[in-house]
């Protein structure tokens, strides 16, 4: 697995390109620190073509090296939860999740927790933690019934059922399928055009929706014009705000700074 800054300007945090790209606590640690508030967005993927991740390291368990019993109070794992993503509430930049294999168990977790999905037309989805006496608690049941149908994410919580990649997007789980070997080409063209943007308004967009997410309509407004937002609040008054409505007055390209 590969975690990086879309405009690879820095190395990769995290890489695991043997065997089924299992996460470990190294791991954990690497893609949390690496994804920074620094840049407009962050990218992951995974080496090969079979298997994007296939989720915990089982075998880490099962010798102890791991623990499953409130794993997210060992601090071996980092902030931000599972893979420093599932619950890395500080993160506003976009993380967009190139898929490129079998997506099971904690690798459909990171999924769930990326902004933007596109996967190879050969992605397969899955969370077979039910025969192992445990459940998807990194972030599946927690945002897979928000995603798609509530009995087809129970389908797959409760019964292992696959979802393939063609079935992904219609739900709207992922935004886009695509052919192999277009896979990181297209996950890069999006990249580029969020690196155009300005990135306090980019990074306004996550903070805000995950302050008013669930709340009525009427509660969402109030929260957004009232609460404590501070990316918002600076993306108002900021120089980048000046400089796209000036440079849409006068017919040329804004010259975004980030502030």
């Amino acid at each position: 697995m590969v975690f990086n800054p879309a405009d690879a300007s820095e190395g990769p945090a995290c890489i695991l390109g043997k065997g089924y790209n299992n996460l470990t606590a190294s791991c954990d640690i690497a893609v949390s620190s690496g994804a920074s508030v620094q840049g407009n967005a962050d990218r992951i993927t995974a080496e090969g073509d079979r298997i994007f991740s296939a989720g915990w390291d089982l075998k880490s368990l099962n010798s102890g090296e791991a623990k499953l019993d409130e794993w997210w109070n060992d601090g071996d794992y980092g902030d931000g939860g599972f893979a420093g993503l599932t619950e890395n509430w500080s993160l506003n930049k976009p993380v967009i999740g190139a898929l490129n294999g079998l997506v099971i168990g904690g690798g459909f977790e990171i999924a769930l927790a990326c902004d933007l999905l596109i996967a190879s037309e050969h992605v397969e989805f899955a969370l077979p933690e039910m025969p192992l006496g445990i459940i998807p608690d990194a972030g599946a049941i927690q945002r897979l019934p928000r995603r798609i149908p509530y009995n087809i994410a129970m389908e797959m919580l409760l019964l292992g059922r696959r979802m393939k990649a063609d079935e992904a997007a219609h739900y709207g789980l992922i935004n886009k399928v695509v052919p192999h070997a277009e896979l990181m080409t297209e996950a890069m063209d999006w990249a580029e055009r969020l690196a155009w943007a300005a990135p306090l308004a980019m990074q306004s967009v996550k903070e805000v929706l995950r302050h008013i997410e669930c709340q009525p309509m009427q509660k969402s407004f109030s929260a957004m014009r009232e609460d404590d937002l501070p990316t918002y609040r600076s993306m108002l008054t900021s120089e980048d705000a000046a400089e796209g409505i000036k440079a849409f007055v006068e017919k040329r390209d804004p010259v975004f700074k980030g502030k």
